[in-house]
This record gives C-alpha cells, structure tokens and sequence, in this order.
C-alpha cells in the first residue's frame, strides 16, 4: 500500500488543508478501481466503512490479490469536515459559495468529443485510452477559481481513468440504496445484493453533474455519439453514488458487513483475485424519474406513517402534518407505489420541505432529479 497527499490551495491566510489516497495493488496494470467517502463530509457512516475496507485492502494487498489498482480517499472533503456551525456539522454544502459539495463536477463531453474524435479508431481498448489521456487533459487545465473547485478537480482527476468508481453516502434516515447511470443498471444489480439494498435507482441524465455522473456519463455519450463509425465502450468506467442507510448508523458491525460486501463486488468484478461469494438476490432497478419526493403541503410538526424500508401502495397516508397554531392535521398520500427508502430527520417541517422518497417503477418526473 502507499499513501499519498494531496495538498489543496489555501482558502485563506494561515490555513491549510489536505487529502489522503490509500493507493493498493499496481497502477502499471491499466485497471483501476476507485472508491470514495464522505463527498458530503457530515455523512459519518461511509468513513466508518472505508476504514474497515482499508484494512481488508491492505491484507489483500500483502497477499498479491489485488488485480490491477485499488485507490480509496477515505475521507473525500476536509472543507467540509471543517464546517461546524455552532455544535452542527454543516458538510453538504460549501460555506463560501452554498453550492453542493456533490454537484457541477465537470461534464467534459462536449469537449471532449471534438478532440478525440481525430484520434479515434476501430480498437476499443485504444479508444479508452485515448479518451481517458484527453479527459486527464482538460481536468489539468481547469482553473479552479476556489479551494472546493481545486478539490473537486482532484477526485475528479483521481476517478478518471477508472474502470470502477463508488462514491459512498448515506441519507438522514434510510436503507441502503445506490444510484447510476441507466445503461449500468445491470451492472450494478451484483452490489445491490450483496449490500441488500433496497432501491437501485437509475438515470441518464440526474441534473447538476454529481461526481459518479461525472465520471461514467461521458462513455454512454461519446459512444452514442460516434456510433457506427469508431468502437467506444459505454462501460468503460462503472459509477454509482452508494448511500450506506442514515446518518446515524455508525456501528462497527455494519462497517464490517458493508466492508465485505464491497470487497464481494471488487472481487466478482475481479479488481480483485479468487472467485466471489453468491450474489444474493438483488432489488429490481427503477428509473429515478419514478422517484416520488413527497413534500410538505404545509408547516407543521411531522408524524411519519411509514420508516425507511416500508412497502408504500399508491394512494396510502405516508405522515401527517400538525400545525401548532390552529391544530389542524393535514395528511400526506403517496402518489405512486414503491418502496420508501430514505426520510428526513427532521421532524418540524416548513412549506415546500422534501420529507420522504418513495421508489415508484414508472418514470414521471424530469429535469433535475436529485434534492439539493
């Protein structure tokens, strides 16, 4: 194993900051995998997580079982982590500027299409080459105005040329649940079941360019793209966003399973050597658009009617709003049938508030499909 750091420029006079990437196996291989955790640095549990996986990777690593490069950040966003308000930990969204600390990674397609397009071929693997030194080049000369962009162009550039990116999250309150690209889906299904997560949600295009997006998006469109004409793999780079349950789920024990199950699924997908375990039963996919964020109709105290995990039927009451100053009681009913997998934790709600997310199977929103 090798550590490396990676200094970030200084927001201000007298502070610094620094990022840790655990680096396993041989980077000379050409197949890498890379995981991440805490991008939004108040999520504790997927820190938990990655200390487990580190020691599993680093036993792995002195045996010689790693195939390729294993590079894990176990703590993604030191600004972040910085960022307490008076006792509360503030790490979704940057201070500086408000703006989402997983959202505008650079989408490098409509760049990137035009230049490689003169250096494309029939070889497939030479395309991906070729695409990933052009991707490198055009994170290496993105100027970032502010230290939270200099830290995104470096997982950025950290996750580019991997064949296998895994982004962990978790949710306020929630089972685990993963997000990707439409055209992983099926990919995915394996890491699904041996975390036993309980929605799989799937997208195109998510709206705001979230990191695992960044990353995998641009192989679907450049192979769409130039389709019929040169060979580029649409699965070159794997991605998913996996949210490890809620936020205060920090226990040893689920560190370890969850450690093991990504170990599963790097070794089925053989980053690393032997043959994995069963795959257990996976959840169906279901396209993010059918994803229901029920809101607030209302301000009020919130009386939840159904927890993370619960099967929902359209129609059904998911919680009730008591208004404190008339008592009036306002309740919420599902629109679409599917499982709840995530909820707020918060339990007095303002007007508008997103409350609770219900997988429904049949897409019906568009635009931008992630909460703020």
């Amino acid at each position: 194993m090798q550590t490396q750091f990676h200094e970030l420029p200084a927001a201000s006079a007298g502070t610094t900051r620094r990022l840790r990437s655990l680096h396993f196996g041989r980077a000379e291989t050409g197949r890498k995998a890379y995981l991440q955790a805490a991008l939004h640095a108040d999520e504790v549990p997927p820190m938990l997580v990655a200390q487990a996986l580190a020691e599993r990777l680093a036993a792995l690593d002195t045996a010689g079982a790693i195939a390729g490069e294993i590079v894990l950040v176990p703590m993604a966003n030191p600004i972040g982590l910085a960022q307490d308000l008076q006792g509360t930990a503030f790490g979704r969204f940057d201070l500086a500027t408000g703006v989402n600390f997983n959202r505008q990674f650079r989408h490098l397609t409509p760049a990137l299409a035009p230049l490689v397009e003169p250096l494309l071929c029939a070889d497939a693997d030479a395309n991906t080459r070729t695409i990933r030194a052009a991707s490198r080049g055009l994170l290496a000369a993105w100027q970032p105005a502010t230290e939270t962009e200099a830290l995104k162009r470096l997982l950025q550039t950290l996750a580019m040329d991997a064949d296998l990116v895994l982004d962990l999250h978790c949710d306020n309150q929630a089972v685990v649940h993963l997000y990707t690209g439409t055209p992983q889906a099926d990919a995915f299904a394996p890491l699904a079941g041996y975390l036993g997560a309980q929605a799989l949600l799937h997208s195109e295009v998510s709206g705001d360019e979230p990191f695992d997006e960044a990353a995998a998006r641009i192989w679907w469109e450049l192979a769409e793209r130039f389709a019929g004409r040169f060979a580029v793999d649409p699965l070159a780079c794997l991605a998913a966003t996996v949210e490890l349950r809620g936020e205060t789920e920090v226990s040893q024990e689920l560190a370890e399973h969850d450690a093991d199950a990504l170990v599963a699924f790097l070794r089925f997908g053989g980053h690393i050597a032997g043959t994995p375990p069963p795959v257990p039963p996976a959840c169906a996919a279901t396209p993010l658009e059918g994803v229901e964020p029920v809101t607030a109709l209302t301000s009020g105290i919130v009386v939840f009617a159904k927890a993370p995990g619960d099967w929902v039927e359209a129609g059904e009451p998911v919680a009730e709003i008591v208004d404190p100053l008339t008592d009036v009681r306002t309740a919420l009913l599902a629109s679409v049938s599917g499982r709840c997998f995530a909820r707020t934790a918060r339990r007095y709600a303002t007007r508008g508030m997103r409350l609770m997310k219900i997988a429904g199977a049949t897409a019906y929103r568009s635009g931008k499909l992630l909460s703020l």
